[in-house]
């Protein structure tokens, strides 16, 4: 390796161009799926997108950015992203290790690669340049032309094909530094806990994600769908005296389908509800109302709830209210009935008021999520629930419980087993499960309960609880 320098953070290599030269696309490429949001309009990147990346044997963060589309000494345009965007830009180039500089080689070299090239070099950062599109042998030639810009060497790459990213990464990873960080199997390592940040647009996300982590890491501004893409965080949870390690993902306002005014948008919310299907806590953010949740709210839930996550319901904009606490969280618990074991919190984004509450439930229901109910416990719960509360007789016969049993967590699951699941009425499944909750610490997290008929033997049932045991 021809760099001694050793980091203890993770090293980064930055992607950097001008708009529309395929940043994300070869973005992409490398880390194997379609993480950034691909598209021939201009601007479509904005905030700074990171990706954990091991290739070659070596481990580093990969970092798309948004393109820079402002000359040096260039006043501000129609674009209004694009001071923000330059911003993201900056900060991305600061974080980074090495950069790699993407130009287009069907387009050729225009003044802002020149501009750009200069204010590159002008960092101090190592940065290697190649030059997109070269999908036949013409164009390969044609990208020699980036020379002009002064850097040693021109890789001509396809991004599209992956052509020619092998030697591009060879050369990137030649320059930067060691990383002497925990090894990857290192069992001490604990897998961060993926929060989602999900709502409507424009209620506040990526003002609480700023907030969270105490610097602008994600564009703002008053415009319905400022965030486009998913874009994880890096973030420690603090609860009492521990530490966990946390993704945050902002993720793009989830509108009416109706609504989605183009193909971008589109994929805006398909990565928003991949964010929700791959989080371990979903904050589901809403407006402070006396009305409550709007029905595009009403179908987030549905959707969060459906998913079986953890939730903590964030009810931002609570300093432009001037109702009572106690009526603002009714009107939630109001409109919101599907999620009603999840915690409510008003919160100010903007001015960062009631946050150690909102980190205290986001650190509640991380527990909560591996919560493990002994046996003998849960049927005793269950027994004295059908003592007390008779279930109704649904066809010939009333439901009869034999036993139950925890099989699963996240989300906590656990299946009765009975004479006959088809005489489970949904009224008495529902009675059931606020027992459940009023005897176990399950804020915040859904749960599972099933109705099965009980097996021929009861060998059957204690076989099913030993195998869970040794998994």
């Amino acid at each position: 390796m021809a760099q001694t320098e050793k980091k203890s953070t993770l090293p980064a290599i930055a992607i950097v161009g001008r708009p529309n030269v395929g940043k994300s696309s070869l973005f992409n490429a490398v880390v194997g799926r379609r993480l950034a949001i691909v598209h021939e309009q201009a601007g479509v990147t904005r905030d700074r997108v990171m990706a954990t990346v091991v290739r070659d044997g070596r481990k580093f963060r990969l970092i798309d950015t948004g393109g820079l589309g402002l000359m040096t000494g260039e006043k501000k345009g129609g674009e209004v992203w694009d001071a923000a965007i330059a911003d993201q830009v900056e900060a991305a180039v600061a974080d980074a290790d090495v950069l790699i500089f993407l130009g287009d080689a069907q387009a050729g070299v225009t003044p802002l690669d020149s501009d750009i090239a200069v204010r590159l070099r002008a960092t101090g950062k190592k940065v290697i340049c190649a030059a997109n599109k070269c999908d036949n042998g013409k164009i390969a030639d044609d990208a020699a032309e980036f020379s002009v810009l002064g850097f040693p060497e021109v890789f001509p790459v396809c991004c599209q094909h992956r052509g020619g990213l092998g030697g591009l990464f060879t050369k990137a990873l030649s320059l930067l530094p060691a990383y002497e960080g925990p090894a990857e199997n290192d069992a001490s390592v604990v897998k961060p806990l993926n929060i989602a940040i999900v709502g409507r647009p424009n209620v506040g996300k990526s003002s609480l994600v700023n907030a969270l982590i105490g610097e602008k890491r994600m564009i703002t501004a008053n415009i319905a769908g400022t965030t486009r893409d998913a874009v994880d965080v890096e973030f420690t949870l603090r609860s009492g005296d521990e530490n966990y390690p946390a993704i945050l993902v902002d993720t793009a306002g989830l509108r009416k389908t109706g609504k989605v005014e183009n193909v971008v948008e589109y994929f805006s919310a398909m990565r928003a509800k991949s964010a929700i299907d791959r989080a371990d806590i979903v904050v589901f953010m809403i407006e402070a109302s006396p009305d409550g949740a709007t029905a595009q709210d009403r179908k987030i839930g549905s959707m969060i709830e459906s998913a079986g996550k953890g939730v903590v319901i964030a009810v931002n904009k609570r300093d432009l209210r001037k109702e009572s606490d106690e009526e603002l969280l009714k009107a939630v618990d109001r409109t919101l009935p599907g999620l009603s074991y999840a915690p409510a919190v008003l919160v100010s984004a903007l001015k960062q008021n009631r946050f150690d509450e909102l980190i205290s439930n986001i650190a509640r229901v991380m527990t909560n999520l591996d919560s493990e109910i002994p046996t003998g416990v849960l049927n005793r719960v269950l027994a004295d629930a059908f003592a007390h509360h008779t279930p109704p007789v649904v066809g010939t016969a009333p439901l009869k419980l034999y036993y139950a049993t925890m099989t699963g967590s996240r989300p906590p699951r656990i299946k009765m087993f009975v004479n006959a699941k088809e005489n489970a009425a949904p009224n008495y499944m529902t009675f059931l499960k606020r027992q459940l909750r009023g005897a176990f610490e399950l804020t915040g997290v859904p749960l599972i309960l099933e109705a099965v008929p009980r097996p021929k033997k009861v060998e059957s049932i204690k076989r099913n609880m030993n195998n869970r045991k040794h998994k």
